[in-house]
C-alpha cells in the first residue's frame, strides 16, 4: 500500500496552519461543485489518462454501467467484467486489470501494456510526445510531457480542492475529483501535485488528502448520497 509522506525538510503542520486557511475555506465552501468550470473545453481525459498524466515527472476505474464509453480499454474492462461468473469483488478486478495477480485461471482477463496503451492516448490527445532513448543495448520508448499548460491545470484542480476549495466533507465535493484524489493517493503520485506548493500550503494540503483517504470506507460508503464504488476501491487499495 502507498502512503502519503512529507518532504523531509517540513515539520508537521500545527493548529496555527489551519487556522491561516480557515477564511479561504469559509469563502469557497458554498460551491463544491463547481470545480471544473475552468476545465479545458477542447481535451477530455479519462481517470486513468489524469492519473498517469500526474505520476510523469516530465492506474482504477470507476464503473457505473456497462454500456460502451467509446474508450478502448474501458470498453474492454467492463467486457471482462460482464462476461464474469460468479461476479468478483471490486479488489479481485483491481488485482486482474493492473496484472497483480497471476492466478492462472484468470490470466485471461488481465489488460495487457494498460500504461503505455493510457500513455498513446495522451500523445493522440496532444499532451505526451513520443521518443526513442538508446541505453546501448538496447532502445527505449518514452513519452515526455509536451502540453505542459494541461498538466498544470490538473495540477492546479488537485491543489484547489484540498486548499482554496476544500470543503471538510467528502459527500459534498466533486465526486470525479475525489475519485482522482483517492486514484493518486494509491498511485503513490500526490507528491507530484503538491511538491509546487509554498511549505506552509503544502503541509496543510497533505494533511486533508491524508485525513480524507484515511476515512473509513466502510463508513463512508453508506453515507446518504456518497458513491459507494469510490470508497469500494479505496477499501480494495488499502487491503493490498
Amino acid at each position: 500500500m502507498t502512503t502519503l509522506t512529507h518532504r523531509t525538510r517540513r515539520m508537521e503542520v500545527g493548529k496555527n496552519s489551519e487556522k491561516k486557511v480557515e477564511s479561504e475555506e469559509d469563502t469557497n465552501q458554498d460551491s463544491p461543485d463547481s470545480e471544473d468550470s475552468g476545465d479545458s473545453k477542447d481535451i477530455r481525459l479519462t481517470l486513468m489518462e489524469e492519473v498517469l498524466l500526474l505520476g510523469l515527472k516530465d492506474k482504477e476505474v470507476l464503473l457505473k454501467s456497462d454500456s460502451p464509453t467509446g474508450d478502448v480499454l474501458l470498453d474492454e474492462t467492463l467486457k471482462h467484467i460482464k462476461a464474469t461468473e460468479p461476479t468478483e469483488t471490486v479488489q479481485t478486478w483491481i488485482e486482474l486489470l493492473t496484472g497483480e495477480t497471476w492466478n492462472p485461471f484468470k490470466l485471461q482477463y488481465q489488460l495487457r501494456n494498460v500504461r503505455e496503451r493510457i500513455a498513446k492516448n495522451l500523445v493522440e490527445k496532444g499532451i505526451l510526445t513520443t521518443e526513442k532513448q538508446n541505453f546501448l543495448l538496447f532502445d527505449m520508448t518514452t513519452h515526455p510531457v509536451t502540453n505542459t499548460t494541461e498538466k498544470q491545470r490538473l495540477v492546479k484542480k488537485l491543489q484547489d480542492s484540498v486548499l482554496e476549495r476544500w470543503v471538510n466533507d467528502p459527500q459534498r465535493m466533486d465526486k470525479r475529483t475525489l475519485a482522482l484524489l483517492v486514484l493518486a493517493h494509491s498511485s503513490d503520485v500526490l507528491e507530484n501535485v503538491f511538491s509546487s506548493l509554498t511549505d506552509e500550503k503544502y503541509d496543510v494540503a497533505m494533511n486533508r488528502a491524508k485525513d480524507l483517504v484515511e476515512l473509513d470506507p466502510e463508513i463512508e460508503g453508506t453515507k446518504h448520497s456518497a458513491t459507494e464504488m469510490i470508497w469500494a476501491v479505496l477499501a480494495a487499495f488499502n487491503k493490498s
